[in-house]
Order: C-alpha cells, then structure tokens, then sequence
C-alpha cells in the first residue's frame, strides 16, 4: 500500500532550527511531486512547500519563505524540510502530500497524505 510518513517533528525554542522527514513507501513517489502543508489548532490546512519531482520547480508559503527550505532524494524516496528561524507560529501538525493536480498551493489538490508530525515552537 502507498503510503507516506512524516518524522522528526518535536518541541523547540524559538530561534532553532528542526529538520522534518518524509518517507515514502513505493517507487511511485520518486517521480511525483511532493508538498507540506501544515495545520494549526482551529485553522485550514496552510500550504508550506512543494517541490516537482526533478527539485527544479520549488514553492514556498509566504510565511515561510527565507527560513525553510525543501528538499529531495529520489534514490531514497526521502522528502526533507528544514525549517529554520522557528517561531512560536510555526506550531502546528505537518503534513506530506503528494501527487497534485490543480493548484499545488490548495490541500485539496493533493491525492496522497500523511498522518503528521507535531511540531510546536515556544517562545
């Protein structure tokens, strides 16, 4: 069964810097492009990052932009977000996402889904 899984997240301070993994379960993601979204208590699901399957063609949520930064390793069907700079506002449960169709940028175009990780960020 496809499937994807999302690790690493936990609790900083804000300033630090956490490095969130997604690993893929088949072969099939390698060629797909893969976003995280994340979602904080009583708000949508907000886009953060997206990258094609090649790493040419990569996005940023505006309020990200400058401190995370995605990247991928199709040899091992490894997504990775390093997120820098973090900020209490930066709580909330991230998702992986993959295989998109429309506006990459909207939840509702991505097929495939992680469970998420719980990232929080005290100040």
């Amino acid at each position: 069964q496809e499937q994807l899984v999302e690790s690493g997240g936990g609790l900083v301070q804000a300033g630090d810097s956490l490095r969130l993994s997604c690993a893929a379960s088949a072969r099939t993601f390698s060629t797909l492009p893969i976003g995280w979204f994340r979602q904080a208590p009583g708000k949508e699901r907000e886009f953060v990052a997206s990258i094609s399957w090649s790493g040419i063609n990569i996005f940023y949520g505006d309020s990200v932009k400058g401190r995370f930064t995605i990247s991928r390793d199709n040899s091992k069907i490894m997504v990775y977000l390093q997120m820098s700079s973090l900020k209490p506002e930066d709580t909330a449960v991230y998702y992986c996402a993959a295989d998109p169709e429309g506006d990459w940028k909207r939840s509702q175009s991505w097929s495939f889904w992680g469970q998420g990780t719980q990232v929080t960020v005290s100040s």
